[in-house]
């Protein structure tokens, strides 16, 4: 499982590239809906978006029906596909999206550039800004899948109350204005789709001495389809610190420490949207994958974290209740952040400062974005979606 991000990248290029509704697509741009708000979507691991060349032919929202940004904003909203750090943690993440948004300058911060060994500025898209008018004013929607929800809420948090840390080691006219904090107004609404929120166990599993993998029956061919499309490291190493990555921010331990460090804001409608594509063996009582929801790629992992029970190492206990999985996110993980205020979603009773619990959403790991080679038209979804966003009242 260590080793499953080239996979992912590789095999969802194969499902795009194989599907015959897609096609190329033309170069990506701002869409022109007719609704006040920005919609902004943040890929997961190993995901890209605007910015790079492969969403032309492949999007990574809508892989089934071409470029739902397009879908989107053809139904009247702003939408845009943001480009992160594949691999980088969620602060490095957050950073290029502020850098995206505004038109300026990558800038990571002198403290933690400092203390995770890279470069302080990166990218420069003040000739490219992601959406055009972000000094207008005006309402965003951030909409992370996998580890773009943590991405997004660590961005909406940096946006809203800054960075103490930055501003302690930055000279004040050196001081980038995410750093400042004070942009909280800015949003309206925060979704993740089927994020590890609260981490999972797909990492954690490996570093239990006390759990045996290979005591977990796995069909040969599923083990061969892992094989297949696995090789290379979790990372490609460049000189950072191991923080400074998506795989530490994904361990349970750690993902509740980024949870502990992120406000759930009394002014903004929060919404989580769990996967799930497995279900308990009446036997044993495991998790095993639904093969008709479930990419082959993802089985095995979904085997192991169907069948694990254990306790990090900061003393998290991983009960049955954390067996339910994706292939690659515990569906429990992708509820709310733990902790924090959350209620079953209600149409009727949608109020801001509150996490509103979506209804789990039958697919794997990829399936809300529309699949791989099992593959979804999920426009309908997301246009749902957005619409009940849009009309909730501006607070």
């Amino acid at each position: 499982m260590r080793h499953f991000k080239r996979a992912l990248a590789l095999l969802l290029c194969l499902g795009v590239l194989l599907c015959a509704g897609c096609g190329a697509a033309p170069l990506p741009r701002d869409t022109a809906g007719s609704s006040e708000l920005q919609y902004i979507f943040v890929h997961g691991l190993s995901g890209w978006g605007r910015y790079d060349k492969i969403y032309r032919y492949a999007p990574y929202w809508g892989t089934r029906n071409g470029d739902l940004m397009e879908h989107l904003g053809e139904a009247g909203y702003r939408c845009h596909a943001a480009s992160v750090d594949p691999i980088g943690s969620a602060w490095d993440r957050a950073c290029e999206l502020y850098a995206q948004l505004t038109g300026s300058v990558v800038d990571y911060g002198v403290e933690h550039s400092a203390r995770c060994g890279h470069d302080r500025f990166g990218t420069d898209y003040s000739d490219n800004p992601l959406i055009s008018d972000w000094n207008a004013g005006g309402k965003i929607v951030l909409l992370g899948h996998s580890f773009g929800g943590a991405t997004v809420r660590l961005f909406a948090e940096i946006l809203a109350n800054g960075s103490q840390t930055e501003q302690a080691a930055t000279a004040a006219e050196d001081l980038s204005p995410f750093f400042a904090g004070g942009q909280g107004d800015r949003l309206h609404a925060l979704v993740t789709l089927a994020a590890p929120t609260n981490g999972t166990t797909a990492y954690d599993l490996w570093d239990d001495a006390n759990f045996d993998p290979d005591s977990v029956e796995v069909p040969k061919s599923e083990i061969l389809m892992g094989k297949l499309f696995s090789g290379g490291s979790d990372k490609d190493k460049d000189g950072r610190i191991e923080d400074d990555y998506a795989a530490y921010d994904m361990h349970i331990d750690n993902a509740l420490a980024l949870n502990a460090a992120i406000e759930t804001r009394p002014d903004v409608y929060y919404f989580a949207v769990p996967c799930s594509a497995s279900g308990a063996e009446l036997t044993t009582g495991n998790y095993v994958p639904n093969t008709i929801r479930m990419e082959g790629m993802f089985r095995k992992t979904s085997r192991l974290m169907g069948a694990y029970t254990g306790v990090t190492a900061g003393g998290v206990v991983i009960d049955d209740s954390w067996r339910e999985n994706d292939g690659l996110v515990n569906t429990i993980s992708s509820y709310a952040p733990m902790g924090a205020p959350a209620q079953p979603y209600d149409p009727e009773n949608i109020q801001p400062g509150v996490w509103n619990e979506m209804p789990v959403f039958p697919g794997d790991h990829m399936s809300i974005i529309g699949g791989m080679t099992i593959q979804k038209d999920v426009r309908p979804f997301y246009l749902d979606l957005l619409g009940m966003i849009d009309a909730l009242p501006r607070t």
